[in-house]
Formats: structure tokens, sequence, C-alpha cells
């Protein structure tokens, strides 16, 4: 049937290819979307991609390679949803929390003046590929050029700068 729809791109023929799997696709739809209706309405939209996709790509198993669609339609459906989170503001929001934005700026000074001082306490190693990887954005292989240590040294020394940090921190917010 697949071959018979590349030949001719007949949609009779995919549908009823189709209709062998659209209670796997409507399965899997469901598991990830947890919605019956956008399940459905996932089904139907799937159809839809196949009808350019087979006509674009080889297709040696159609089983696997339909739920390799289905499953990436669902995860970018579920991306997409996920970057639509309304949050409410009350109209007084801004009014009531004027002056916690001042003991935020605080909090946030005070965080960073101890992380500069225990960025300082840091081996140099540490504080050299620490300052490189996250104050200047530099990649691992930038700051293994720059510094010129080995690229696995490079990732050692900033975990181990990161974990040294974190207690630095920690023992110091406790005082």
């Amino acid at each position: 049937m697949l071959r018979e729809y590349h030949r001719k791109g007949d949609l009779e023929v995919l549908g009823k290819l189709y209709e062998h799997y659209m209670s796997l696709v409507y399965g899997l739809c469901l598991k990830y979307l947890k919605d019956e209706e956008k399940s459905k309405d996932a089904v139907m939209q799937i159809f839809e991609q196949l009808i350019d996709k087979l006509r674009v790509h080889e297709v040696t198993n159609f089983k696997s390679w339909l739920y390799t669609l289905a499953r990436n339609y669902c995860l970018m459906e579920l991306r997409s949803s996920s970057k639509k989170e309304f949050v409410p503001i009350d109209d007084n929001f801004m009014e009531t929390n004027a002056f916690v934005h001042l003991d935020v700026d605080d909090v946030r000074e005070r965080k960073l003046s101890m992380m500069e001082k225990c960025v300082e306490k840091l081996p140099p190693e540490q504080k050299d590929t620490i300052s490189l990887f996250y104050l200047e954005q530099k990649c691992y292989k930038e700051v293994s050029g720059i510094t010129g240590y080995d690229l696995n040294k490079v990732k050692s020394y900033i975990q181990n700068g990161k974990r040294n940090l974190k207690i630095c921190i920690e023992k110091n917010g406790e005082d």
C-alpha cells in the first residue's frame, strides 16, 4: 500500500493504510497529551503530515516510522502549549509590593557580594575556568584554548569550582 501511495499519490490508499494504525496513534497521543479531544485532533493532524512527508521520505518500516512521527508531533504540541502559561495579576499587585522590590535588590546584592568573595577563595584553576565559563560565557573548548588546560581538566575545574562555591556560599550564609 505504501508503494502504491508513493506511485499514485492516492489519498484513499493512504487512508486505508493509516486506518490500521489509527487506534495505536490515538493511544500514543492520549498517553502524551492526556486529553481525549486533543488526541483525536492529533490523529487527524498526523494524517495530514503523512500526506506530505511520505512523498518526501523513503519509508521501509511504516509502523515504527509512524510511531516516531506521532511521538514527535505530541512532544512538539506539549512544548508549544507549555509556552502559553497565563498568570493572573491583581490590579493592586504593583502598588502593594512596591517596597518588596527594594528588599529583593538588597538580598540580591548581598548574595552577589558573597559570591564574589567565594570566587576569590577558589584555587586559581577553578577561579579562572569558572570566570571564563560563567561570566564571559565561553564554551569548554574556548576555556581550554585560553587557559591551556586539557578539555577534561576544564570540565573538572568547573565542576569542582561550582561545588566549592556552593559550599562556601552555604557556609557564609549561615553566619
